[in-house]
């Protein structure tokens, strides 16, 4: 058995940085991961990377929709290409530079905990190692979820949002079980490729994460891209691409109260139903290491797990599911070590301990801005209108049309909106929508504002280049 001064279980983002960080400081570190496609993370391999490769393809694509069928599928297949070399390299360069590291032993093979510190590795070929340290660090992420439709198992036509992002080619009918953030990111995409795109959704209410105002201008703009939707869809099978669903409505019209079964045709399935945290291997009872009732390692607010000397990160510990959000949970889990303490985990007694009062904990963590790399994107940060109102907070709203900024018109992409929530008496920014071109940078901007505590009036009368899109802050905000 092999020891170490620390042993980090998963090569993403959180865990990527904080053993490099760890042999910086001179510490040995063993860095398991089980799939060697994964070097680096979802973000890297399957996520964030590949998916906006393609989005970037995608809006390309959208700009010669007159091509012929012969055309668009060539396309795609460049654009898949493109994709994994990407990805490839991104993958080499996250692997060499800690795998080159005279202190970092990069280990493949599954890891599943024997006894706290004490983790067994299965190799590939099937020969397994044991190794030990006073620290362990989980951060195995998480997984495209199965929600047990029958006939998602063995569907060479059923994909998740990772498997289908590596296929060459474009499927003429897509369909979309899940109207979620992923299911719209994927629809918007394959729409421009040149896909016909459906999105089942056995709700009611779409994206009942937004204001009802903003769901509605996605919508739309999704819909003018040609992506049809069907609410209130029980379904009950998929058959090849196929899928069998009762009830089930077009967005706009009323229910189907007969609950009549209905087949929707289709060349491809996506799956898109959520993640969930990666622990099925991992054996975390073995070290005392307890579950939350939606399947995430329970951590503190410094991510410290019920076990000793054991913390988790990222995905699989419930953090939001963002690369940002893991690199985040390093900085709250590196602070602690830098203490110089061994022991800055917990108590053998299995009690939190006592943290220093000045660390970072996730509870300050209330303000992570978010994207949706549609079309035309979503940036979202701080609270919603609904939000503001449930906290029974004074508030007013400002909004404007995504035409009124005249960047948008250079670009020639004027759908959409912006709107702000903005508290009564104080003018503090209680939280943003923006649906418009270069969202997912602007957003950044005004999530620093409200984090700094700036008001409307400070974002008003800032001055800001020309043309760009951010300058829309100063109509908006003065409103």
């Amino acid at each position: 058995m092999t020891s170490y001064d620390a042993i980090v279980i998963g090569f993403g983002k959180a865990g990527k940085t904080l053993a490099g960080s760890l042999a910086k400081r001179g510490r040995t570190v063993a860095l398991i991961e089980r799939d060697a496609d994964m070097y680096g993370g979802t973000c890297i391999n399957v996520g964030c990377i590949p998916s906006k490769s393609l989005v970037g393809s995608a809006a390309e694509a959208a700009r010669h929709a007159d091509e012929s069928v012969e055309a668009k599928a060539e396309r795609y297949a460049a654009a898949i290409a493109e994709k994994r070399r990407v990805t490839s390299l991104l993958r080499g360069k996250n692997y060499h530079k800690l795998a080159d590291l005279d202190t970092v032993d990069v280990i493949d093979g599954t890891a599943s905990f024997v006894a706290p510190g004490t983790v067994l590795v299965t190799r590939p070929d099937g020969t397994s190692e044991r190794v030990c340290s006073r620290q362990v660090f989980v951060n195995t992420g998480a997984r495209p979820s199965d929600p047990g439709i029958p006939g998602i198992e063995g569907n060479p036509h059923a994909y998740t949002s990772e498997t289908l992002m590596d296929e060459d080619v474009l499927p003429s009918r897509l369909t979309l079980v899940g109207a979620g953030y992923i299911g719209m990111e994927f629809a918007s995409m394959y729409a421009s490729f040149g896909s016909t795109v459906t999105v089942l959704q056995q709700g009611e209410t779409f994206l009942p994460r937004e204001d009802a105002d903003v769901a509605e201008a996605i919508r739309g703009l999704l819909e003018g891209q040609g992506v049809r939707f069907v609410l209130g869809a029980d379904i009950t099978a998929i058959e090849g691409g196929n899928v069998r669903y009762r009830g089930g409505h077009p967005a706009g019209e009323e229910a189907d109260e007969a609950g009549r079964e209905h087949v929707l045709a289709g060349d491809a399935v996506l799956v898109a139903t959520g993640r969930r945290p990666n622990v099925a291997d991992l054996d975390l009872a073995a070290a005392g290491i307890q579950l939350t009732e939606r399947g995430a390692i329970k951590v503190d607010g410094l991510l410290r797990t019920t076990a000793p000397d054991v913390w988790a990160m990222g995905d699989v510990a419930g953090s939001p599911q963002f690369t940002y959000a893991s690199l985040d949970d390093f900085r709250i889990v590196a602070q602690q070590l830098q203490t110089g303490d061994p022991l800055a985990a917990g108590t053998t007694d299995g009690s939190w301990g006592t943290p220093d009062t000045s660390w970072r904990t996730t509870s300050q963590r209330t303000n992570v801005p978010y994207s949706v790399f549609m079309a035309t994107p979503l940036g979202r940060a701080g609270i919603t209108e609904a939000q503001a109102s449930r906290a029974g907070l004074d508030f007013h709203v400002l909004k404007m049309p995504t035409a009124a900024v005249p960047k948008a018109q250079v670009l020639r992409q004027t759908g959409g909106l912006l709107k702000a929530v903005v508290e009564d008496g104080t003018d503090r920014i209680l939280g943003v929508a923006l649906l418009m071109p270069e969202a997912h940078e602007v957003v950044n901007l005004v999530s620093l504002a409200i984090d700094q505590g700036l008001t409307a009036g400070d974002l008003a009368s800032r001055i800001y280049t020309h043309p760009v899109m951010c300058e829309a802050l100063n109509d908006l905000f003065a409103l």
